[in-house]
C-alpha cells in the first residue's frame, strides 16, 4: 500500500485504522456508544442495588437475632423466681457482641448505599426531571470512578456503632433495664421473696442484684455507669450535612 496524507500526515492510510483498532482492542468491553454507556450505567446500578439489599439484609438479621435473644432471655428470666438475674446480664452481653457485629456490617452497607444514591440523585433524577438541573458542582461520575479504583469506608467504626444504637439497640438496651429492674425488686421473682402485698427493703434490692462476690451496690453502680455511657453515645451522636442523606 502506497503512502498518501492523511489527516495532514504523511503515513500510510490504512495505518490509521489499524491503530484504532489496536487502541480498541487494548481495552475491550469499554461503551463506544451513548448506548452502550446507558445499558452499562443501568446494569452497575442493578449490581449495586443487589449488594446494597444483601447487606441491609444482613443488618436486619442481626437485629433479629438480638431482639430473639432478648424475649428469649426475659422469658426465662422472668418466667421463675429460680432464675437468677445474671441471665439479663447476659443478654446484656450478647446484644453488646450483636451491635458490634452490626457495626462491622453497617460499614459495608453505606458504601453501597452512597454509590446507589448518587445514581438515585444524579442519574435518574435528572431523566426524570422536567427542566435541567445544574450539576456542574457535584462530578458524581469522578467521585464515583475514584471511589471504585480506591473503596474506602466512608465512617469510622464509632460512627456505625452509634447509628444502629440510636436507630434499634438502645430501645433493646431499654427494654433489658426494664425487665433487669423488675427481677431485682419484685418479690415474686425471686427466690424466697416476700408476699406480694409486703414492700421489698432497699436492703433485699441490693441483696438481688449481687452477683458472686460482687456486692449489688457495686452492680447497679456498674449498670448505671452503663446505661449512662449508651444515652451519652445516643444523644451525641454526628450527624451528616448531606441533605439528602438518609438515616436508617
Amino acid at each position: 500500500m502506497g503512502e498518501f496524507l492523511c489527516g495532514g500526515n504523511l503515513f500510510p492510510c490504512g495505518t490509521a485504522l489499524d491503530m484504532a483498532e489496536e487502541t480498541h482492542l487494548l481495552q475491550p468491553g469499554l461503551p463506544a456508544s451513548p448506548s452502550e454507556n446507558t445499558t452499562a450505567m443501568v446494569h452497575y446500578y442493578r449490581a449495586e442495588m443487589a449488594r446494597m439489599t444483601s447487606w441491609r439484609d444482613r443488618l436486619d438479621l442481626t437485629t433479629n437475632w438480638a431482639i430473639t435473644v432478648v424475649a428469649a432471655l426475659l422469658s426465662v428470666s422472668l418466667s421463675t423466681p429460680n432464675a437468677h438475674h445474671s441471665v439479663l446480664l447476659f443478654a446484656l452481653l450478647l446484644v453488646s457482641l450483636l451491635l458490634y457485629v452490626e457495626g462491622r456490617r453497617y460499614r459495608f452497607y453505606d458504601v453501597y448505599r452512597m454509590r446507589v444514591r448518587q445514581f438515585e440523585r444524579h442519574y435518574f433524577a435528572q431523566s426524570f426531571a422536567a427542566e435541567a438541573v445544574d450539576d456542574s458542582k457535584a462530578p458524581w461520575l469522578d467521585v464515583l470512578a475514584q471511589d471504585l479504583r480506591h473503596p474506602r469506608f466512608r465512617i469510622d467504626f464509632a460512627t456505625a456503632l452509634t447509628r444502629r444504637l440510636k436507630r434499634n439497640y438502645i430501645w433493646i438496651y431499654v427494654i433489658i433495664l426494664l425487665g433487669w429492674g423488675i427481677k431485682i425488686t419484685s418479690p415474686q421473682l425471686t427466690i424466697g421473696g416476700a408476699p406480694q402485698n409486703v414492700a421489698i427493703s432497699l436492703d433485699t434490692i441490693l441483696a438481688n442484684a449481687a452477683l458472686g462476690p460482687l456486692p449489688g451496690l457495686v452492680v447497679i453502680a456498674l449498670m448505671a455507669l452503663f446505661y449512662v455511657a449508651l444515652f451519652v453515645a445516643t444523644l451525641r451522636g454526628r450527624r451528616r450535612s448531606d441533605d439528602d442523606e438518609v438515616h436508617v
